[in-house]
């Protein structure tokens, strides 16, 4: 999957950072730390990707495991 990594709107500019990619087919969503640009990628089809991000701001504390 060819992509370009962009940082998170919702990162305040600290440490905590996520960035996103589109695959050039938009088939694919990807997400990285960015604190470890060479880490491990998680890979969403859009749907599955939605979902994700609702977990996540559903979480009242996003520094614990949501479930």
């Amino acid at each position: 999957m060819n992509q370009q990594f962009r940082r998170s709107s919702y990162s305040s500019g600290g440490q905590n950072c996520v960035e996103v990619a589109l695959s050039l087919d938009v088939r694919n969503i990807a997400i990285r730390d960015s604190k470890i640009p060479s880490g491990p990628i998680l890979r969403f089809s859009p749907a599955a990707y939605v979902a994700f991000a609702q977990d996540i701001t559903a979480c009242p504390d996003r520094t614990t495991s949501m479930r």
